[in-house]
């Protein structure tokens, strides 16, 4: 259900949920497990082979609750986003910040190398949110492209899938697509974030068996790169029009808080630290710290 509400909010990435409670390397992997070789195992040894070949159980109740969520709190927190959005972008500070903490104890030996991959992740996250949407085709080989760059970004801590589409000005594209069920376009795209999940997974996979710590450090650096997002006080710079006609933020700037801005600043604060609060006990309670 976190993983569903978080993927509403453009700037915060279902992978950062993921990654918190615990379960971001079996998502990986049972993503990757996903094959048409599959359907072999359920035509020669049966159903039952093949639920657990695939981690049925976990998918299964992972995707119920983002779909639960998708349907309820998801729309809770969008009008919380649009009514009180200080206070929103508050907790998801506190909530990213601590889960930068938990993310890098994970890492078994703080090297030279490591932190030079943190940094790395923190340039391309800064990198990603101050960068200008530039005009893109409406080639179908690019629509195609931007699936595959959305769900990679959608599964990786601090990146989200929407913010990408918005810095490839496909947003709007996508998302009018869908609305006129123009399937053509619906189905490049969704070719191209099949592929983008299948390939990618694989990737981070074969990463976290090979390079854990580095592996490790790099995605700890995208979620501190990606505070500058959730920064609570911002400028708009530039604004869009979306799909029902009104003007919304497309490029803001952190800034400091000012004038009538002093008054919120002790309820963020505090719900900054609610959401450190909520990390620390669900890193006590995730899976991985259960079994250690």
């Amino acid at each position: 259900m976190g993983m569903g509400a978080a993927d509403v909010i453009p700037g915060v990435s279902g992978g950062t949920i993921a990654f918190i409670t615990g379960i971001y390397e079996e998502l990986i992997e049972s993503i990757k497990n996903v094959h048409p070789r599959l359907l072999t195992v359920w035509r020669k040894e049966g159903f039952v082979a093949f639920w657990k070949a695939v981690n049925g159980n976990f998918l299964l109740v992972l995707f119920l609750g983002i779909g639960t969520s998708l349907l309820s709190l998801a729309h809770v927190v969008s009008y919380l986003l649009d009514t009180y959005p200080i206070y929103v972008w508050s907790f998801f500070f506190g909530l990213i910040l601590a889960s930068a903490w938990v993310v890098g104890k994970r890492v078994l030996s703080w090297k030279l190398n490591r932190f030079l991959f943190m940094a790395i992740g923190i340039a391309i996250a800064v990198w990603i949110t101050l960068t200008t949407p530039a005009q893109t085709p409406e080639a179908m080989w690019f629509i195609f492209l931007s699936g595959m760059l959305a769900i990679c970004a959608m599964i990786l801590p601090g990146i989200s899938g929407s913010f990408i589409l918005l810095l490839l000005s496909k947003y709007e594209f996508i998302i009018q697509a869908i609305k006129d069920l123009d399937l053509k376009i619906i189905a490049v795209f969704g070719a191209g974030a099949v592929v983008g999940i299948t390939s990618f997974s694989r990737l981070l996979s074969w990463m976290f068996k090979r390079f854990h710590d580095l592996t490790v450090a790099l995605l700890s650096g995208f979620m501190i790169g990606s505070l500058l997002k959730v920064w609570p006080y911002k400028e708009v710079v530039k604004t869009r029009i979306d799909r029902h006609g009104e003007i919304v933020p497309l490029i803001e700037r952190a800034i400091l808080p000012d004038g009538e801005m002093y008054s919120t600043i002790p309820a963020a604060a505090a719900l900054a630290l609610v959401a450190i609060l909520l990390i620390i006990v669900l890193e006590r309670y995730s899976p991985e710290s259960r079994k250690s």
